[in-house]
């Protein structure tokens, strides 16, 4: 019996959206509920990438204020605190809650997402926006899901598993997909009953910014989440060598996420989620549909810009089809309209900086 084709469905992505105009208002760190300047008074600037013209200054933060972020958290998680005392099914309230405010605020952080990170105001409203949402209701879901076992053992005894927050979940965020990166960190680990301080990628801090204020408006107690602008050499290495944070979650290159292993090693021996680059292969067979498959293989390695750590970098095809194969890719590619991320209609916008870039 022959085997019906199935049809593959990529992004649903609608170009032609005509943007809002982006409002930065938070460019403060963000600890114990309040955005504060850093303790050395510090700022970096973070740059358009479509006119590599500075946006603002966000204050730069350092081992100083990651000691504050963690003293919040610390308290926010202390026995007998409102977080810890929290029902469950309440967690998931407040996460809902959150997802309806980024929902509330949608364009706008699509909006200084593009404006931040370079990607087109298509991907950002449609792709990042949508999976971000998803992703804080998901968790929202699975608060009270969370529950150990029991266990029937020989004798009088009653034997169960009981799973407990880790603690203080250091997270440090890449600036390719910078939203939802932080969802996919902040997300679980609040599910969990964790508090959080989190530092995102100094290229693409604004977003990360924005839902720290939605944080404080939907009710999260104070400490339970904080967010500390910086670079790595200073906030990201005292994250990860902090003695009384728990526990490391990293996305980014091989190279930083051996230091952060070593640094976690060094110093109290705390656990470690290291999300890292690669390299993934399209594979395409004689007897795949070509058309789909040069546009699957168009999409994966050009989405984002190419920044995306399952980007098909590589591409292998069957010899009888190669020929084809290429002819219609650089077609395509050709197609691929290119320009103003602000701009309706783009597909592609700039690379997120000069490095990159080159």
């Amino acid at each position: 019996m022959a085997t019906k084709r199935r049809k593959t469905v990529l992004p649903n992505v609608d170009t032609n959206r005509i943007p809002v105009q982006p409002e930065v208002q938070y460019t403060q760190l963000f600890i114990n509920n309040k955005f504060v300047d850093a303790s050395n008074g510090e700022t970096f600037e973070t740059i358009d990438p479509a006119t590599e013209k500075v946006i603002c200054e966000v204050a730069s933060g350092d081992a100083e204020d990651v000691d504050k972020a963690v003293a919040a958290a610390k308290r926010a998680f202390k026995i007998g605190s409102d977080w810890r005392t929290m029902d469950a099914s309440v967690r998931g309230e407040l996460l809902n809650r959150l997802a309806d405010l980024i929902e509330r605020d949608r364009e706008q952080l699509a909006a200084i997402e593009t404006l931040d990170n370079g990607k087109p105001y298509g991907d950002s409203f449609n792709v990042d926006l949508t999976l971000v949402i998803k992703c804080f209701r998901y968790y929202a879901g699975y608060c009270d899901k969370l529950h150990g076992k029991t266990i029937p053992i020989d004798g009088p005894f009653m034997c169960f598993t009981r799973h407990e927050p880790i603690g203080i979940v250091g997270q440090i965020t890449p600036w390719n997909f910078p939203l939802l990166m932080v969802a996919w960190k902040l997300a679980p680990a609040l599910c969990c009953g964790n508090c959080v301080v989190l530092k995102p990628a100094e290229q693409t801090p604004l977003s990360a910014l924005h839902i720290a204020s939605l944080v404080r408006e939907a009710g999260f107690p104070p400490g339970v989440v904080n967010i500390v602008p910086g670079f790595g050499p200073k906030a990201g290495a005292a994250i990860s060598e902090h003695m009384d944070i728990d526990k490391v979650a990293f996305t980014g290159s091989t190279k930083v996420g051996q230091m952060i292993l070593q640094a976690a090693g060094r110093s109290n021996c705390k656990n470690v989620t290291l999300e890292l680059g690669g390299k993934s292969p399209c594979i395409v067979f004689a007897d795949a549909d070509i058309d789909e498959a040069v546009e699957i293989a168009h999409h994966a390695i050009f989405f984002n810009q190419g920044q995306c750590c399952a980007a098909g970098s590589r591409t292998y095809v069957q010899d009888e089809i190669y020929d084809e194969f290429v002819r219609k890719s650089v077609a395509r590619a050709k197609t691929r309209s290119t320009g103003d991320p602000m701009q309706r209609g783009t597909e592609h916008g700039p690379q997120v900086n000069e490095m990159q870039f080159k």
